[in-house]
């Protein structure tokens, strides 16, 4: 087996000079740019402006759109950048997001069809909007709200931290303010679309992405494979390249861990189902009948998500030197080295219009909650759906700019260490919609308390434990798991005392 040793700049240096690689990357951000302005012409009506029609397309998404929409959203370039990167630096418990994303469809196929027809009957944008309605308890209904607004603007910088630190790796990405510019300008084009069409830009967009995700992946890991002589090979390779030291990463999960692992799973999952980019992009589909097939279907993105930790053993088999602290790295390097160089221009295009999709409806999803949880339910009630429609625009454009300037003011850590925070927040508002949707609980304040206890439990967890997400009780595992542990005690112990002050359902403001 050839061990490849290469370093990030010589691999830059390399890539910058292949016009093939620059011209295929450029071809397919410029190809998708075209697509987005098709936008206008996607399931377009003629009715007067609402936030309902810009944020959820008017509800008309079918089970094809609202397949590669989902999978889109939920499977950002993070991810996909990522999860090789977490398998290359901490081996089997990398791929923890494999058995995380089987886990959340049965969730999703029982969660998403409920809370979509409740969603409709009662006028719901948001899932704030159904918190409301269903326990009458506007304060609740507020930090679920806050909640996933805090949760998701890290998430939105952490796909430009994506693009560029895999662009960086690829060569693609210029120094200096050069750089900085072009990642504003692909960005802008992304703004300018959302802020006119809403969600139809990036359910376009998301065609694009799943072609082009699912064409480059197949053909990276079939010359991969060829390369380096097979998976039994790979695995064979990547077991001798270990580094022999304590603490080193592993092909084979060791019994202690098996916890963390399992916590990792269960925890992602159920937290992702609360994210707003994940729920405005179920309310979407056109019925709960479409989501339920969807929810079927959407396995085969986890099966391209298994060829990417694929990728990250072949980078250990292939003796990939990834810069310390950088193992995103790896993938990009091990692409490098290996593919000819149109395959790598399309699988790093495939990689950065894999960011514009989430991004978009993430922007989307937390500008929506902000004029209908925030500004119009403490500041302008009298809004009109027009006047609701301008301001969500403005908001997500505004929430863009702050993703942007934060990547470039701040440290990629601090996105990633929010981006943490915010997994372990979000999964504090499940009590507040599950117990909602599949019992007959109707104790509102309670689930108030018990967001609080696990909101405080779960950052101080983290913070102390160095912003990891795994924290050590007597064994280790998730440390939002635990909080939401905390939130649920908390919410049963308060239960008879807030029992006593009744909650009325209150009407939900049509759109």
């Amino acid at each position: 087996m050839r061990n490849f040793q290469v370093t990030s700049y010589a691999m830059a240096v390399a890539m910058t000079n292949n016009p093939a690689t620059v011209a295929v990357f450029l071809a397919v951000l410029v190809g998708t740019s075209l697509v987005a302005v098709t936008a206008r012409w996607f399931r377009r009506v003629d009715d007067l402006p609402t936030l309902e029609d810009w944020a959820l397309a008017g509800r008309r998404f079918g089970g094809v759109v609202t397949w590669f929409l989902l999978g889109g959203t939920i499977y950002t370039a993070y991810t996909f950048a990522a999860v090789p990167g977490l398998v290359y630096g901490v081996g089997a418990l990398g791929f923890f997001a494999l058995p995380y994303t089987v886990i959340v469809y049965p969730l999703a196929f029982l969660l998403l069809p409920r809370l979509w027809r409740a969603a409709r009957e009662h006028g719901c944008v948001t899932v704030a909007d159904y918190v409301k309605a269903r326990f009458g308890l506007a304060s609740l209904a507020l930090v679920v709200a806050l909640t996933g607004i805090l949760a998701t603007m890290p998430y939105i910088a952490l796909q430009l931290v994506g693009i560029r630190a895999v662009l960086s790796a690829g060569g693609l990405y210029p120094r200096g303010w050069a750089g900085d510019l072009a990642l504003v300008a692909v960005f802008a084009v992304l703004a300018a679309a959302t802020y006119r069409y809403g969600l139809r830009a990036p359910a376009v967009i998301s065609l694009v992405k799943g072609a082009a995700v699912f064409g480059a992946v197949i053909g990276v890991v079939a010359v991969v494979l060829n390369r380096l002589g097979g998976a039994g090979r790979i695995f064979e390779a990547a077991e001798r390249n270990l580094p022999d030291r304590p603490g080193a990463p592993s092909l084979l999960l060791e019994p202690e861990m098996f916890p963390a692992f399992a916590s990792l799973a269960l925890g992602s999952a159920l937290a992702l189902l609360m994210y707003p980019h994940v729920l405005t992009a179920a309310f979407a589909a056109a019925s709960a009948r479409t989501l339920r097939k969807v929810t079927i279907a959407l396995p085969v993105w986890t099966a391209v998500l298994g060829l990417f930790g694929l990728l990250g053993i072949a980078a250990l088999a292939a003796g990939v030197q990834a810069p310390p602290g950088n193992a995103e790295a790896a993938l990009p390097l091990l692409i490098q080295r290996l593919m000819p160089a149109a395959l790598t221009g399309a699988l790093f295009g495939a990689l950065a219009v894999g960011a514009l999709v989430p991004a978009a409806v993430m922007s989307i999803a937390a500008s929506t909650a902000f004029v209908r949880n925030i500004y119009v339910e403490y500041f302008n009630p009298f809004a009109t759906p027009k006047y609701q429609t301008r301001v969500a625009q403005w908001v997500s454009l505004t929430a863009k700019v702050g993703a942007v300037a934060f990547v470039l003011g701040l440290r990629n850590q601090d996105a990633i260490n929010l981006q943490l925070l915010g997994g372990v927040w979000i999964l504090q508002t499940f009590p507040s919609v599950a117990l909602g949707l599949f019992t007959r609980w109707s104790n509102g304040r309670a689930l108030l308390g018990g967001w609080l206890a696990g909101m405080v439990a779960g950052t101080l967890m983290v913070a102390w434990g160095g912003f990891s997400a795994v924290i050590t009780l007597g064994v280790p595992a998730y440390a939002a798991v635990v909080a939401l542990a905390i939130n649920l005690v908390v919410t049963l112990a308060l239960a008879p005392f807030a029992r006593s002050v009744p909650s009325r359902p209150l009407p939900v403001r049509p759109v």
